[in-house]
């Protein structure tokens, strides 16, 4: 909940249980230390094994220990058969427009994770990415991948500039985050927080920033089975191109679009998915319970026909509309 005047949380952040467990872990290790100094190997062999936990937290990018991490649609999102597609790492003046069109063309609507400096300079992309039904969300200022390194401070120093920037550009405040790589630390959390922004995650990626077959791709995104709930990773930046020069992404799309209407599946952007008013007043979330869970209503996708499709939307497109 956050007040009508400011972005920043009126209730306290939420710890999670991981950091409740790491200070026992510590201040039991202390006390072992002044009780028994001899048992000091038990107590070093607790601490190695709690930061283990921790670091392994930070390199899991749908990891839910360290902090809230929507990694699928709540469940109503699900039992409607609801999807989320987010694009990263963009906006670029050789991709975004493309994917821009096919979006319209397929009555599908997005939520764009963007990188603060790029945003800043192409802001009319920005601009038509918001006009078009769109949503923005913050990627960071800069997609620093020693990202997962950097302390509070200066999280806040580059979440909040990107959020400032976004908001400038887009004139919404962004309400989601998603750390470069999803790579984060035991410090992000309460930053989030204090931020009025929230973690997501995804549920599939295609890996297409170095994957250069389309059909591989979309094969990861449907594959074994895509269902209500999953939240979908791409890329507008740093996408990688097929053999004819064109950005794989152009060639996924269509086939995905596809995929979803032959199973009943419909787009959600991720803010109406996490700002359902049917959720809200339920008190409902993403948990780890729900990335697993199905329930009776939900729809899943056979991905047998995925090189089929993807093959031939490759097939149609014209690698010299596209730069390299």
């Amino acid at each position: 909940m956050f007040t009508s005047d400011s972005h920043r949380p009126v209730s306290p952040w939420p710890v999670p249980l991981l950091y409740k467990v790491s200070a026992l872990v510590h201040l039991a290790a202390l006390v072992l230390l002044v009780i028994h100094a001899e048992w000091w190997p038990v107590a070093v062999v607790a601490l190695v094994v709690n930061h283990a936990v921790i670091c392994a937290s930070s390199l899991l990018p749908r990891s839910q220990w360290i902090g809230r991490n929507v990694i699928r649609l709540p469940g109503a999102s699900a039992r409607r058969g609801e999807l989320a597609l987010t694009i990263d790492d963009g906006p670029d003046p050789h991709v975004t427009p493309a994917v821009l069109d096919l979006l319209a063309h397929h009555g599908v609507r997005a939520s764009f994770f963007c990188i603060a400096d790029r945003a800043e300079r192409h802001p009319e992309l920005v601009t038509r990415i918001v006009a078009e039904g769109h949503e923005v969300h913050n990627h960071t200022a800069r997609h620093d991948h020693r990202f997962s390194l950097l302390g509070p401070a200066a999280f806040r120093r580059e979440i909040g500039s990107a959020q400032a920037t976004l908001a400038r550009l887009a004139g919404v405040r962004p309400t989601c985050f998603r750390a470069p790589a999803g790579l984060r630390n035991i410090m992000l959390s309460p930053v989030l927080h204090e931020l009025g922004l929230t973690l997501v995650s995804w549920t599939r990626r295609g890996y297409d920033t170095r994957e250069r077959d389309p059909a591989r791709v979309l094969a990861r995104l449907i594959g074994p089975g895509l269902r209500g709930g999953d939240i979908l990773l791409l890329h507008d930046g740093h996408a990688a191109r097929d053999a004819l020069g064109a950005p794989v992404l152009l060639a996924v799309l269509p086939a995905l679009f596809e995929q979803a209407r032959l199973a009943g599946l419909s787009w959600v952007t991720l803010g109406d998915a996490l700002n359902d008013p049917v959720i809200a007043a339920a008190g409902q979330a993403a948990t780890p319970g729900a990335a697993t869970s199905s329930g009776p209503g939900d729809k899943t996708i056979d991905p047998a026909t995925a090189h089929q499709h993807a093959g031939h939307n490759h097939s149609r497109l014209p690698a010299r509309t596209y730069a390299r």
